[in-house]
């Protein structure tokens, strides 16, 4: 019974000796606080961009039409080419229109002859009735005569003129430079010419330059518009700036200024439509083709951090920082765009917050845990 007893004291002496000695051995053996780069947000004046989505537009589009009617008989471009103003098209069989260049020339003749003829009978008239050979009434008539033929002979000029601008228009001419869609006619049909009922031969579209277009909501278009001395920082007089970028482009290189916006807002969507102008020298741009666009919008102070110091948090974004007793302080953000590589913040910092930028892959490095802050310092990315 005494050995058992003593076995017992001896057993809990241990016991009691390992658990006093744990919480001594787990603060010897607890890992380090890890260290993360910390620094202010970069503080610096950024320009504003409002991004809108639209369409480009050719700045031109005709329908080529002739304007007399016949058969054709040649074309002389390729489906889809670039073609410039006053370049041969389609020519339309001439011969009927020669004829009728050569009736009205005849024509034309044979009035000037009658002219001639009235004119020596006015004169002879005149002549004779100083001896009083022939009456006033006769000179009269002479006389009504050669203006009845000087009237005849202006008819037949103007049949002239309009038989040859019929035989010029047999050959069909482009209207203005750009790219011609394909042939709606081959040769060897009868179109119909004239001002209605025409035959559609092809279209151009110019695009050199070319347009943007799209709509602004009622709150941009109330912002700008208090905001400018002349009714809209987004007008035509001022060249408000605008860029623009293809489905499958990352930077905005193609650079164009606002040359219109329209004189009523939309009741049914409360939007405005405007128009940006773009260069166009290699052709590349089409009309039809959809395009994401930004709109200077002034410039303002801002904060910024690098992209990859934002966390997601579900539906949130969120910057770690170090706060009192270095530990981590998440500070959910409200973003902006990106400016020389890094991302404007525009609610949820202050100047003076410690932002962490580095050392994030880390686990241990979460909300509410102790970390070592090391200075560091935010600048824009290289080439930017």
């Amino acid at each position: 019974m005494t050995h058992r007893r003593a076995a017992g004291f001896a057993l809990a002496a241990a016991s009691g000796a390992f658990l006093l000695g744990a919480p001594l051995a787990l603060a010897q053996g607890a890992p380090p606080a890890p260290p993360v780069q910390v620094a202010a947000p970069l503080a610096k004046t950024v320009a504003n961009w409002d991004e809108y989505t639209g369409r480009f537009e050719a700045s031109e589009q005709v329908e080529i039409r002739a304007r007399v009617s016949g058969f054709i008989e040649s074309l002389h471009f390729q489906d889809g080419a670039l073609v410039q103003k006053g370049d041969l098209l389609f020519t339309i069989d001439q011969r009927p229109y020669k004829l009728a260049v050569d009736v009205a020339r005849a024509d034309l003749a044979r009035a000037k002859a009658q002219v001639e003829l009235s004119q020596n009978e006015v004169e002879r008239a005149e002549g004779l009735t100083q001896n009083r050979t022939i009456t006033a009434r006769d000179v009269d008539q002479r006389r009504a005569n050669l203006n009845s033929a000087l009237g005849t002979q202006q008819a037949a000029e103007a049949n002239l003129k309009t038989a040859e601008l019929n035989l010029e228009w047999t050959q069909v001419r482009a209207p203005l430079a750009g790219r011609i869609s394909s042939r709606r006619v081959d040769p060897g049909n009868l179109i119909a010419g004239g001002q209605s009922g025409a035959t559609l031969l092809t279209t151009i579209v110019a695009v050199d330059p070319i347009y943007f277009t799209f709509d602004a909501s009622e709150a941009d278009f109330l912002r700008y518009s208090r905001r400018s001395p002349r009714n809209g920082t987004v007008s035509p007089e001022n060249g408000t700036p605008a860029e623009v970028r293809l489905a499958d482009e990352r930077e905005w290189k193609r650079r164009g200024k606002i040359d219109f916006v329209d004189n009523a807002l939309n009741a049914r969507s409360g939007t405005i439509r405007q128009r940006v102008v773009f260069p166009n020298k290699d052709q590349f741009l089409t009309p039809g083709t959809f395009g994401r666009l930004r709109v200077f919008a002034g410039e303002s102070p801002a904060l910024l951090v690098p992209d990859d110091s934002i966390v997601s948090d579900q539906a949130s974004k969120i910057v770690l920082t170090v706060g009192p007793e270095n530990k981590v302080v998440p500070k959910p953000v409200t973003l902006g765009q990106m400016s020389d590589g890094l991302r404007v913040v525009t609610n949820g910092l202050a100047p003076g917050d410690k932002v962490i930028i580095g050392g994030l892959a880390n686990p241990m490095v979460r909300p509410g845990a102790p970390v070592t802050p090391q200075p560091a310092e935010i600048k824009p990315p290289a080439g930017n």
